[in-house]
């Protein structure tokens, strides 16, 4: 649940980001590989190692899709009566009860899935983000020859705009685009391409060639994010104002359409061509819930794991009162569907979303980016809550 955020101010700290190198190598092998896959073995090298080696072995999963919703709390989600259906999932299929936020707010959380780290971004300002010249997944996918798309609903034609339809009724954000923040995305029409509005996913998955990686930001009346007070034509989920307090009536109807987008999204992909046996869906939020608790710059918790930052004491990116440390993003859901995995299943592991990129860095053996991989700092595949094993 994201309250208004009336008191919180925007913090410029990042105007350009440099490169820091673009060489991403095929990892030595995977838990998860071998888990799914064929047998084989590897080492690890570190958090910012790229590894070399080659691979014949099948993947560990023939297609991936990930989910984010936005900014509510395991808690707040998981039993909820607003959120039937993702409590249905949850305990049908396989979650991850120690997954947090990598950090607060939303845009490095989005950032650090993809490449493995938040370069120091602590804000949801996109316009800092002028040149972020980093190594991300989109590399390595194509690296790799593995097809991907990502799906982003209320995309605007403009896919560079920082709103749709407009500022004032903001059902897109580009701060939950992460593709578009990378200047090997942006910069390059064909990578651009496969930056599409969510209304083509379905024709695209039952294309002949659909793609194996698959992202979906619903917008932000679907995702729980809220903040849209206007009537959009065309959009019966709108208005979708912030709620003021957990499980107030406006928060309970974004859990609301949440569920119900969430639910169609499943229904479309495993009635697809593109779904199999060795197929996974997760399903996960960003960060917990913005409660107003000044410590923390308005988070419920700054709870974390597994590389998140550290901030130091009193940092104005966070708060005046942020006593100083590890500034995660607090325990959130993270539900898996998988084709012919775990079925009622909950892993205690601690993850995060680097756990999530080193999940699909396993399965496709691209190697891994930033903090991904870094067993010496906890971040470790989520080979259980994919297979059971």
């Amino acid at each position: 649940m994201r309250l208004r955020p009336s008191a919180v101010a925007a913090v410029a700290t990042v105007t350009a980001l440099t490169a820091v190198g673009t060489g991403v190598a095929t990892g030595a092998g995977t838990a998860l590989g071998a888990a799914v896959a064929s047998p084989r073995q590897g080492t690890h090298h570190g958090a910012s190692a790229h590894r070399t080696g080659h691979h014949h072995a099948r993947p560990a999963f023939d297609r991936l899709f990930v989910v984010m919703l936005e900014n509510h709390s395991r808690s707040s989600v998981i039993g909820d009566p607003n959120a039937p259906y993702l409590t249905h999932l949850a305990h049908s299929y396989a979650m991850a009860d120690h997954y947090y936020g990598v950090t607060h707010p939303s845009m490095p959380n989005y950032i650090a899935t993809l490449a493995g780290d938040n370069f120091g971004i602590q804000d949801d300002n996109d316009q800092n983000v002028v040149n972020l010249d980093r190594p991300n997944l989109v590399d390595q996918l194509e690296a790799h020859h593995v097809r991907w798309d990502a799906y982003l609903e209320t995309l605007p034609a403009d896919k560079l705009a920082r709103f749709a339809p407009d500022e004032a009724n903001p059902l897109y954000a580009k701060k939950h685009n992460p593709f578009v923040l990378f200047d090997s995305v942006k910069n390059d029409p064909a990578r651009m391409r496969h930056v599409r509005d969510y209304s083509r996913m379905a024709a695209d998955l039952d294309a002949p060639r659909p793609p194996r990686f698959v992202w979906i930001t619903p917008n932000q009346c679907h995702d729980m994010h809220g903040g849209v007070y206007g009537t959009v034509p065309g959009h019966a989920e709108t208005p979708c104002p912030y709620g003021d307090v957990k499980d107030d009536a406006n928060d309970a109807a974004l859990k609301h359409k949440a569920d119900a987008f969430v639910r169609r999204a499943v229904h479309t992909i495993r009635s697809s061509r593109a779904w199999t046996r060795r197929s996974a869906i997760i399903v996960v939020t960003d960060e917990n819930d913005y409660t107003g608790n000044e410590e923390t710059g308005g988070w419920e918790d700054a709870a974390g794991c597994c590389d998140s930052p550290y901030v130091g004491a009193g940092d104005p990116r966070v708060s005046a009162d942020w006593p100083g440390g590890t500034y995660g993003g607090g325990l959130i859901p993270a539900i898996v569907v998988t084709g012919a995995g775990p079925r009622h299943l909950v892993d205690h592991t601690p993850y995060n979303h680097y756990s999530l990129l080193t999940t699909i860095e396993d399965t496709w053996h691209l190697g891994h980016l930033g903090h991904a991989g870094d067993r010496a700092g906890g971040v470790v595949p989520m080979t259980r809550v994919f297979t059971g094993r």
